[in-house]
């Protein structure tokens, strides 16, 4: 059975496909579009549908639109209810349902022949759980979910086994943590429905002086749901302008908001431990982005493993949506294979992209490869990593990143303005997974998908002091050299040199940018940015080269081919 998972009606755009219950491929809308989250979630764009996405996830796996058996749509539009009825304020909030009850004609003039396929709505709350529990690796698990809204709700609790969900319970609206926080990141002068992240750091600058107050209006009710008041919060501290400053009250209502949602979180977590006994939590909703949170979740609720779904936002429900249609019409299904899920190009294609844009390379052998990089990045280079299929959600894992040395303290600040953003954001180590225990605790290990954040060893802070945050954590991914043997036998050698079995990784995008996806936008980050080294795949690019060959006709890495067509530019020609 084929089918394909469509998330379009709020934000983040994209789609999945699942072929005889296998995750096959999975793919934000941003990413093609170079539209940061695809669109605004405003009504009048809940009819965008994600064509880019879907189109190139049907020829990954060398299917038409003819070929699919199921559409899976993450909204239903028969839960829906009126605005005023849920007691929010948008008077054009039906137009999400009127456009979700008419999706079949959007689909059919988007992907002509799909017109025989059957659509499948699936609840929105329903889709971010099958996102959770099907894809995770455990056969049975409970499930928790909290993001800004679905259809009704704002929550899910509930348990899958055997491929079925029992619901326990919903949050109905208004009450929403995720929109609680959403109107905190528009009091503190960042973008709503984009910018909550930036929340979450700047949290670690203040104290939670507010808590007390906050305790008053958002709290757990005892019976699995909760009662989430935005207060005014100009109580606390005065609307902030976005003016490059930070700080003061402002972080202080940052943290307390933080340390009042992650004390929410954990009532909720354990009512569910309590109601399930259940060894497993999975979690998934933009809510589950929140690594500080996550991490308390696993230390104080009960459940010994906690896994999070990497796009646990709203591009994850096409991945859930299609996982939860599939289990339904009685599919066995798998889980997700990892993060990457995206495209992809072969090792000929790349070299063919940097051909044609007439850029020196060379291509060392493989033995030579992880050497070469790993003595840029010993003398301080900054590195642009493209490697592999790109990841599916908002955190880069070693294929589309950013890597530096983390002995230096100055390389936090080197790395934002690299990516021309705010100071107190952090950058995220990569480890060894074999060396993780001795560097990294109150977290859980493994930690590929930088979910969670732990707790930096004091003898390690001051050797890795661009890894650490401002309150000693750091939000870490392990690499397992198995499972990523570029990206392991690079940090290997950053090791012999350097004695430090980390480098410290951001997103490889600049501000405001979606993430780089395709060569093309590898190859524009790393003509406009500070960056020493490009990995494309295995070939390097360096920045004293490029320099060098300035108005020669040739590249060093090969003879000036004609450029790249259709196939380099990510359609037909990204591998299927």
């Amino acid at each position: 059975m084929r089918v394909l998972g469509v998330n379009a009606i709020y934000h983040d755009p994209s789609a999945a496909l699942v072929v005889d219950g296998e995750v096959v491929a999975a793919a934000e809308e941003e990413r093609f579009s170079r539209r940061k989250h695809g669109k605004r979630p405003v009504p009048f764009s809940a009819w965008e549908l994600p064509e880019l996405s879907m189109r190139w996830c049907l020829e990954r796996a060398g299917l038409t639109p003819a070929d699919v058996d199921v559409v899976a749509y993450s909204f239903d539009p028969e839960l829906s209810k009126s605005a005023e009825d849920l007691g929010l304020h948008d008077p054009w909030d039906h137009l999400r349902t009127t456009y979700a009850q008419n999706v079949g004609g959007f689909l059919r003039s988007a992907l002509p022949g799909i017109e025989h396929a059957r659509l499948h709505h699936v609840p929105h709350h329903v889709a971010h759980a099958a996102s959770a529990a099907l894809a995770s690796p455990f056969p049975t698990s409970s499930v928790l979910v909290l993001d800004g809204r679905g259809e009704r709700a704002s929550h899910l609790a509930g348990r899958y086994e055997g491929g079925r969900i029992e619901v326990f319970t919903t949050q109905e609206l208004p009450h929403s943590l995720g929109l609680l926080y959403e109107s905190l990141t528009e009091h503190l002068g960042f973008l709503r429905s984009s910018d909550e992240y930036k929340v979450m750091a700047l949290a670690s600058y203040g104290r939670p002086r507010f808590l007390e107050q906050l305790r008053e209006h958002v709290y757990a009710t005892g019976d699995g749901g909760f009662v989430a008041e935005i207060p005014d919060w100009t109580r606390f501290a005065s609307r902030r302008v976005d003016d490059g400053t930070w700080g003061g009250e402002h972080a202080d209502l940052a943290s307390s908001v933080q340390v009042r949602l992650e004390e929410v979180l954990v009532d909720l977590a354990r009512w569910l431990h309590e109601r399930t006994g259940d060894r497993v939590l999975t979690m998934a909703g933009g809510i589950a982005l929140n690594c500080v949170a996550n991490s308390r979740i696993w230390r104080e609720s009960g459940f010994e493993e906690v896994w999070v779904q990497p796009a646990a936002g709203d591009a994850g429900t096409s991945l859930g949506a299609a996982l939860q249609a599939a289990a339904e019409l009685g599919e066995p299904v798998r889980p997700m294979p990892g993060a990457d899920l995206g495209r992809e190009w072969d090792d000929a294609q790349l070299a063919q992209w940097l051909r044609g844009a007439r850029v020196p390379f060379t291509t060392p052998p493989p033995e030579r490869f992880a050497q070469d990089v790993a003595d840029v990045l010993a003398a301080d280079g900054v590195v642009a990593w493209f490697d592999g299929r790109s990841e599916f959600g908002p955190r880069a894992l070693g294929h589309r990143s950013l890597l530096a040395h983390p002995g230096h303290a100055e390389n936090l600040e080197r790395m934002n303005d690299v990516k021309g953003r705010e100071q107190f954001r952090p950058v995220a180590p990569m480890v060894l997974l074999d060396r993780a225990p001795e560097i990294f605790s109150d977290g859980p290990l493994p930690s590929p998908y930088m979910l969670f954040v732990h707790r930096v060893a004091d003898a390690w802070r001051d050797r890795i002091p661009a890894a650490v945050h401002v309150d000693g954590t750091a939000r870490i991914q392990t690499v397992d050299p198995a499972r990523q043997p570029r990206l392991g036998a690079t940090i290997e050698a950053f090791a012999d040199r350097t004695g430090l079995p980390v480098v410290i990784n951001t997103s490889l995008n600049t501000a405001g940018r979606p993430m780089v996806d395709d060569p093309r936008d590898a190859l524009e980050l790393f003509g406009s940015a500070p960056v020493d080294l490009l990995v494309l795949g295995p070939h390097l690019v360096r920045r004293a080269d490029v320099f060098a060959a300035a108005g020669s006709p040739r590249p060093a890495g090969g003879a000036v081919d004609d450029p790249p067509g259709d196939a380099a530019r990510g359609g037909e020609g990204a591998t299927a």
